[in-house]
């Protein structure tokens, strides 16, 4: 209302601006207010109260994806029925028309400040620069406007740069995770590759797309050209499959099908918060994201992989013998500073003394004037680095790269609270 606005500090006029422009092969329509943007916690209680997501997916969810639930089918947060407002039909509507015609939907927002809507729309334009690759003996065609650069690796190198993280195959280009799709796989031209089967290739091309504000890299059997094509509609059949835009024939006579790099990005989950590495697993990071320098305490969990935590939530770095552990209300604790304290392994397993003389790193967390003892198999160094992530306070794991490795970002606050079905019954039994 103008009495809210001029309460905040704002005319009391709203201000709407409009900008339309044409960049590469798309019409970019964009439509900002300054208003009092979209209140996420309001838009949580919603989203709850509605059983359109659970409390644990919203509290994984990043500012990007909370705001993005008000494109769900009967979604709203007016507080009462309007005319214009509160009937949950709206913006569903528009993502869904927007999507019918090849478009994509943005919207960003800051609460207080305004809110941002951008709409890509592709020309109707009968040929369109393409990039055409070989997969499976089949020849498809990926619109360059979606192309950032090639990359082509030798075996060797495929085998020492593409990595696994959460089961899921990245590469690293200039310090950047980047999520990988097999295309024969997203097409289903063949089963998954086991972690075994990836770098086995002599060669791996990879093709680096650019999906929404998400970028990706697209394994091909081969890259061959670039050519124009000219765009043939998909049939009625086939318009439903995502991955496809449409058909094209090749100088030969031969038919090809045109790629759909968001339809892929999305089949692939390379638009979900899963593969965002540099944003969130990255990240991938997405929304919105700031520069800072923190100081990691870099270990590993016991199964020769890469943690890191924030050095600021940890209490101590203690180490116990084996003889030290005990057992309490059927779990490991240790008698720590007048307290008992119950210890957990940040890698899942429990902990068994190997021998006589066998020493136990612990990492201590406190809170509340309880502590709890992690596990890990080694503490390894202490580094700083500058990380683009909104905040480890974050829940859920992230990755990213640190001192060259790929590395799982810790928050112990989590690793605490997932474990409280457990450590309930300690604490009952050290408070008698």
């Amino acid at each position: 209302s103008p009495q809210e606005r001029v309460d905040a500090g704002k005319p009391a006029e709203g201000t709407l601006w409009l900008r339309a422009f044409h960049e590469g092969g798309q019409v970019n329509v964009e439509i900002r207010d300054d208003g009092g943007g979209i209140n996420l916690e309001r838009v949580k209680q919603k989203a709850l109260s509605n059983a359109m997501a659970t409390p644990e997916q919203l509290a994984a969810m990043n500012d990007r994806e909370l705001t993005n639930l008000i494109l769900l089918p009967g979604f709203s947060t007016a507080q009462k029925v309007t005319n214009v407002s509160g009937r949950g039909v709206g913006m569903d509507v528009v993502k869904t028309n927007v999507e019918k015609i090849g478009g994509t939907l943005e919207i960003q927002s800051v609460f207080g400040r305004g809110t941002t809507l951008r709409i890509k729309i592709p020309l109707t334009l009968a040929i369109v620069p393409a990039l055409v690759v070989t997969c499976e003996g089949d020849r498809y065609a990926i619109p360059q406007v979606s192309l950032l650069e090639l990359v082509r690796l030798d075996g060797g190198r495929a085998r020492r740069e593409i990595e696994l993280v959460h089961n899921v195959p990245a590469y690293r280009l200039r310090g950047r995770l980047l999520p990988l799709l097999y295309l024969d796989e997203e097409l289903g031209l063949r089963a998954k590759r086991t972690a075994r089967e990836h770098g086995e290739e002599e060669s791996v091309n990879i093709v680096v797309l650019q999906a929404e504000d998400r970028q990706f890299g697209l394994v091909v059997n081969q890259i061959n050209d670039t050519q124009e094509i000219v765009v043939k509609p998909l049939s009625q059949q086939l318009k439903g499959i995502s991955t496809y835009a449409g058909a094209t024939i090749m100088g030969d006579g031969s038919v090809s099908l045109i790629l759909d790099v968001n339809g892929l990005a999305a089949h692939g989950h390379v638009l979900t918060e899963q593969h965002d590495y540099s944003q969130h697993a990255d990240g991938s990071l997405s929304g919105d994201t700031h520069f800072k320098q923190t100081t990691w305490l870099l270990v590993d969990p016991g199964d020769g992989s890469h943690a890191a935590i924030r050095l600021a939530s940890v209490e101590r770095l203690e180490e116990f013998s084996g003889e030290q552990v005990e057992m309490a209300a059927g779990r490991q604790v240790v008698q720590y500073r007048g307290q008992i304290m119950p210890l957990i392994a940040l890698n899942g397993g429990g902990y068994y003394p190997e021998g006589e003389g066998d020493v136990l790193q612990v990492v201590v967390y406190a809170k509340d004037d309880q502590c709890v003892g992690i596990i890990v198999g080694r503490i390894l160094d202490v580094v700083d680095e500058s990380n683009m992530l909104d905040d480890c306070a974050h829940r859920g794991s992230k990755t990213r790269v640190i001192s060259g490795r790929v590395t799982t970002l810790i928050n112990l606050e989590d690793v605490v609270l997932n474990s409280m079905h457990i450590l309930s019954d300690i604490f009952t039994v050290s408070c008698a």
